[in-house]
């Protein structure tokens, strides 16, 4: 079957199709990841998004029932160079293609991601369609025309219920915005009893549990799109040590009163150069994300830099002067991605802990 992309702007991308068998309508963004496309497929954090894969050749070593990060993909569609059809891998369960069809999204492939990748860097991210249908130009314009995106889609992949993971450490209230599968897991290794909230919980309901620390997690989307959360988590970070990735990070932002703007075209994939200015050390991160930190907002917010994009030079990582409130843009956790700030994890637990200074770690 055949496969189009079709941009906001006018340009037509065509090749082949794969995966479900129909047409979506998303951001088409793109990530430099060489690995760990299964991990950025069920990353909720592409909730509304088409995502294009700027390694050639993506589903070599197929997919598993191990590495998702989430229970589906809330991604709208995958665009590929060359798709594997043949992969070889001892953990190997399902070739990319059945992967995609039991998650219903829609895939294409033969294309000239190169170009497409290019396209986005100098235009930005854009609106566009995907599909591996018949239809025709005219068609898949007025599908594109007639689909309004959402601003957030927390709502969608925020749990709609309380969950309880059992530990013998640290007690952890963590605001699931879209959580990454791996991120529960580091606080898992570390002994931590979490209980999982949705995005719109009160403070009486997070406070209720008594928890030693609140975690902030990834998502999708505008975090000014989701006020009452910043608002909740204005009044939280004044009683709980706070640590916040990614939308997490953002919603901290707003919470002291910052402000945060929609980048270009995003940070996405396991390659990103950071700078850590406390330890005076270069790190390559994991990072997904189409918007940033306004730095000149926070500075008299009692908020210091403590990390910077390598890149661009934007705004990678905080803290507060004063209280125990800590957050990253980037993804320690890695998953797909480098783990060597998987530190931050352990920087939480000696914040909650209280009796080491955190500038110490």
């Amino acid at each position: 079957m055949k496969g189009i992309l079709y941009l906001e702007d006018g340009t037509i991308y065509k090749g082949d199709g794969f995966g479900k068998i129909g047409t979506s309508v998303g951001e088409l963004v793109f990530n430099t990841c060489m690995t760990g496309y299964q991990e950025v497929l069920t990353d909720p954090s592409y909730a509304g998004q088409i995502i294009n894969m700027t390694y050639p050749l993506i589903g070599n070593y197929g997919t598993n029932s191990f590495e998702n990060e989430s229970e589906k993909v809330y991604a709208k569609g995958f665009v590929v160079k060359s798709v594997s059809n043949n992969p070889s891998n001892y953990m190997n369960e399902a070739s990319l293609d059945e992967m995609l069809k039991n998650m219903n999204v829609v895939g294409i492939y033969n294309v000239d991601t190169r170009a497409i990748t290019k396209r986005i860097r100098n235009v930005g991210s854009m609106k566009c369609v995907i599909s591996n249908e018949e239809f025709s130009l005219e068609k898949l314009k007025e599908i594109m025309n007639s689909t309004e995106l959402s601003k957030s889609y927390v709502e969608e992949v925020s749990p709609n219920e309380i969950k309880h993971i059992p530990g013998t450490g640290f007690k952890v209230a963590l605001m699931d915005f879209g959580a990454k599968q791996n991120i529960i897991e580091n606080l898992k290794q570390r002994n931590c009893d979490i209980t999982i909230f949705p995005y719109n919980a009160t403070y009486n309901d997070i406070m209720e549990i008594k928890p030693d620390g609140l975690f902030l997690s990834n998502g999708p989307g505008d975090p000014k799109a989701i006020p009452e959360t910043v608002e909740t988590v204005k009044h939280l970070m004044k009683s709980l040590p706070t640590f916040g990735i990614c939308l997490g990070h953002q919603i901290l932002a707003l919470a002291v009163g910052g402000d945060t703007y929609k980048l270009k075209f995003g940070h996405r994939g396991g390659n990103h150069g950071i700078y850590d200015i406390e330890r005076d050390k270069a790190y390559i991160t994991s990072q997904n994300h189409g918007y940033a930190v306004d730095e000149k907002s926070i500075e008299n917010k009692g908020m210091i830099v403590t990390h910077r994009n390598l890149n661009d030079n934007t705004v990678e990582g905080m803290k507060h002067k004063s209280l125990p409130v800590f957050s990253v843009q980037f993804h320690p956790e890695g998953a797909p991605g480098p783990i060597d700030t998987a530190y931050l994890f352990d920087k939480f637990l000696t914040i909650m802990d209280g009796s080491i200074n955190d500038e110490a770690i």
